[in-house]
């Protein structure tokens, strides 16, 4: 099942107006896109001016709706660091991504917390939420919501990135 041209311009416009606001990111070298071919996700990814192996992301996945930001890295070895970090902190990793949300002015109280591997290839950690509609891409609410999910996961992982 593909997105329809509706579907398409209203996460074009959401991920569009990230792109723009993170471009002059001093915390980023760069940016690009990283879709799926059928459109089922459209996602954007900051590589770490830190880490070349580390990109943030920020992803819209219109059939479901869902907006889904997270950390990833195609180095097994800095997977395995974060996991440390995250134990070390003696918080669970809901409890370690809930900090980073309140370092960024989100409240989300346990906030789910997904650590899987994509296409052999990259290390997730990652935390999506559902709009009811993906007309509400559009809204402040939800664009709020998603720069300070994005914002959070910087806050929590940005330290241990080298």
């Amino acid at each position: 099942m593909s997105i329809s041209a509706s579907q398409r311009d209203r996460a074009e416009s959401f991920r569009t107006a990230f792109e723009d606001a993170l471009k002059d990111d001093g915390r980023f070298s760069g940016a690009f896109r990283h879709d799926k071919p059928d459109g089922s996700t459209l996602a954007t990814r900051w590589q770490s001016a830190e880490n070349p192996h580390v990109w943030f992301e920020i992803a819209v996945r219109p059939l479901i709706p869902q907006v889904r930001v997270g950390i990833l890295t195609d180095d097994r070895w800095k997977s395995e660091d974060f996991e440390e970090k995250i134990e070390e902190s003696g918080d669970t990793m809901s409890e370690f991504v809930e900090m980073g949300f309140e370092e960024a002015g989100l409240e989300w109280l346990d906030p789910p917390v997904e650590h899987y591997r994509e296409d052999m290839k990259y290390f997730y950690f990652a935390t999506a939420f559902e709009p009811a509609r993906i007309e509400e891409l559009g809204s402040e609410a939800v664009r709020t919501k998603a720069r300070q999910m994005f914002d959070g996961y910087y806050h929590a992982f940005g330290p241990f990135l080298g």
